[in-house]
């Protein structure tokens, strides 16, 4: 169950790319890996598996920060060789995660993430699934 329904979140995840050029693609997932939208960059079936990364990713920092007590999570960054991940806080159960060029401004690619999801607040919130 969502607020609303994914595909009216796919014109935010590309005016994301459009206004950062070193974002390669944008999702925004459940934080149990349901894909709720995605790029037009990306097909359906990498932006699923890209979810369920980016979910896995989140629920190990949100186990981190519980297990050390050290609150929920804010978001989560990997540096890869020719990329960065980021996935991010988005609402109640909810995550936004990009992928960048391995040269982008990572400061620049975190506010504008956060940017994004201040935008649209509600509108990432989903309910948990039972």
């Amino acid at each position: 169950m969502t607020t609303a329904t994914p595909r009216s979140l796919d014109w935010l995840l590309d005016d994301l790319i459009e206004r950062l050029p070193d974002i390669r693609f944008a999702i925004v997932l459940s934080t149990d890996g349901l894909l709720l939208g995605h790029c037009a960059s990306m097909s359906r079936s990498d932006a699923e598996r890209f979810g369920a990364m980016a979910s896995t990713l989140h629920g190990v920092a949100r186990s981190a920060g519980s297990h050390f007590d050290s609150g929920g999570v804010c978001q989560t960054v990997v540096e890869l060789d020719r990329g960065i991940l980021f996935v991010t806080a988005a609402g109640e159960n909810a995550c936004l995660a990009v992928l960048s060029v391995e040269t982008a401004n990572m400061g620049t690619v975190a506010y504008e993430m956060s940017r994004t999801v201040q935008r649209v607040g509600i509108h990432l919130s989903v309910d948990a699934r039972p």
